[in-house]
């Protein structure tokens, strides 16, 4: 039998970090998945995604992601049923994470706090803006999103 679910997406929120009488982490959170295709209105819409990680990796995740992190998730789609106060069966799907991805480095933060989670103390950051600002006045193919005029003769095959 094959249970693979592998899932590229935003967090809705701050992941939600618990433990279990025994000591064991758990970690849960929301995943916003895009989907490929938009509405009639032309909008994108998204999933969204319960997930669950346990133990070591719960902790990983919780201390290294936030809000509006992007990440990929690695696991399986499990379903668990429980009895609610008012005596009703509840049925939860959601996918247990065995891997995750950082998938945006912690200098792309856009938190208050970005001098200080890239290891520099720039004050106000303007220094770190003005060096980025330098770096793309040099870089001749810096995305403008002008097309190229290419001729066939200018290629080398």
């Amino acid at each position: 039998m094959i249970n693979r679910v592998i899932l590229i997406g935003r967090l809705t929120k701050d992941p939600e970090l618990k433990y279990t009488s025994s000591g064991a982490a758990v970690g849960s959170f929301n995943l916003a998945v895009n989907r490929q295709f938009t509405n009639a209105n032309g909008d994108r819409e998204a999933d969204f995604i319960n997930c669950v990680i346990w133990r070591k990796s719960a902790e990983n995740f919780a201390n290294f992601t936030h809000k509006g992190s992007l990440v990929g998730i690695d696991g399986r789609l499990q379903t668990r049923n429980y009895e609610n106060q008012q005596g009703r069966r509840i049925y939860v799907t959601e996918v247990v994470v065995d891997n995750f991805s950082l998938l945006e480095s912690r200098g792309n933060d856009k938190g208050p706090n970005k001098a200080a989670i890239n290891g520099k103390n720039t004050g106000t950051g303007t220094n770190q803006g003005n060096e980025m600002a330098n770096k793309s006045q040099s870089d001749p193919f810096a995305g403008n999103g002008q097309a190229i005029d290419i001729n066939d003769d200018d290629l080398p095959f």
